[in-house]
């Protein structure tokens, strides 16, 4: 398991590990998510640009 250095490291962690498993079953959605891979949704909801 990993070790975290703060508490919110691991917050942070945690709630990309759960916005991925919403993504995955379809329970968040985001305008043209139909045409986007689970990265770049990932990233458009995180409001970053997806690294090439």
């Amino acid at each position: 398991m990993l070790n975290f250095k703060s508490f919110r490291a691991a917050g942070s962690v945690l709630a990309g590990v759960e916005l991925m498993h919403m993504i995955r079953k379809n329970q968040f959605a985001i305008d043209g998510a139909d045409t986007m891979s689970f990265a770049d949704q990932f990233y458009a909801s995180a409001g970053m640009v997806r690294p090439v």
